[in-house]
């Protein structure tokens, strides 16, 4: 059973198709630590490109995906915050490594560590796995700016 559904998913970030790349939380630790989990399916926009005869999910996404994660662990982190008028911006990454070709049919699963939080400034470290096997990990620099 899920903690977070997709439709708990949705209060947490402003993301949506095609770009919302959390579909549950499976585990949270606080405001230290949280598990999500994409379906990677040959049903997304991207493949239709990104390669027609072998697809591949792209990187960046991958890394979109850690980030959304990271979001929602530091929107755990927040009191009296409206999510819905949230939007969160990268200021940082480092140390981005993709170690192996996501493809349609994965699990792919996001394990996100919060490093620190200074002010409105957060870092957190994260690994996306397949099978357990490490396919892409960075660390994420973000802040969060609240909307009108």
């Amino acid at each position: 059973m899920p903690l977070l559904d997709i439709h708990q998913v949705k209060n947490y970030l402003p993301h949506r198709y095609p770009f919302l790349l959390i579909d549950r939380v499976l585990e949270a630790e606080g405001k230290d630590r949280i598990v999500t989990l994409k379906n990677v399916t040959i049903n997304e926009p991207f493949f239709q490109g990104h390669f027609p005869q072998r697809p591949v999910m792209p990187g960046v996404l991958i890394i979109e995906a850690l980030a959304q994660s990271s979001a929602i662990l530091a929107s755990f982190g927040l009191e009296h915050v409206d999510t819905e008028k949230m939007v969160y911006y990268f200021t940082g990454i480092d140390k981005a490594r993709f170690k192996r070709p996501v493809e349609p049919g994965d699990q792919l699963i996001m394990e996100i560590e919060m490093v620190r939080r200074i002010k409105n400034m957060w870092k957190c470290r994260g690994e996306a796995k397949v099978d357990g096997e490490i396919v892409a990990k960075a660390e994420l620099m973000f802040t969060f700016r609240q909307l009108d």
